[in-house]
């Protein structure tokens, strides 16, 4: 049976990476054992990634970790294939989230001339006729 980490260990959510077998080979079983394992796998990947980035960062003097300090951890522990895939995720991200920015500014400008064009139309509070006021006997 594999080891369960320890209480203090980070680690992934195990919905989330039985989610991600179930899709990537939905035909196939995968025992508890192996799914423990697999989740070890990918918790200290992510640890070993993260720390290489973060050294890579602080060689550069930085104290915020870029896609580029990944890249090249990635690179570094001998990733090269992720790289190329990746980036080109990462750039369909930025494309797709650039898009969603540029079209939330059309449409709030469009409210904007919107609100301007009904305002305009109202009559002024000084064109109005107010009737006379009552006065008392």
């Amino acid at each position: 049976m594999a080891e369960a980490p320890p209480d203090d260990d980070v680690t992934l959510p195990r919905a989330a990476v039985n989610k991600m077998i179930k899709e990537m080979i939905p035909n196939v079983r995968v025992s508890n054992d192996a799914r423990e394992l697999i989740l070890n796998c990918c918790t200290e990947f992510i640890h070993l990634v993260s720390s290489e980035a973060n050294e890579i960062c602080n060689r550069q003097l930085k104290k915020t970790i870029l896609p580029e300090h990944v890249f090249q951890a990635l690179q570094g522990l001998g990733f090269t294939s992720y790289i190329e895939e990746n980036k080109r995720r990462a750039s369909t991200r930025l494309e797709n989230l650039v898009e969603q920015e540029e079209l939330q500014q059309l449409q709030q400008a469009a409210a904007l001339q919107q609100q301007r064009q009904q305002s305009q139309s109202l009559p002024s509070s000084s064109s109005v006729v107010q009737p006379p006021a009552r006065q008392m006997p």
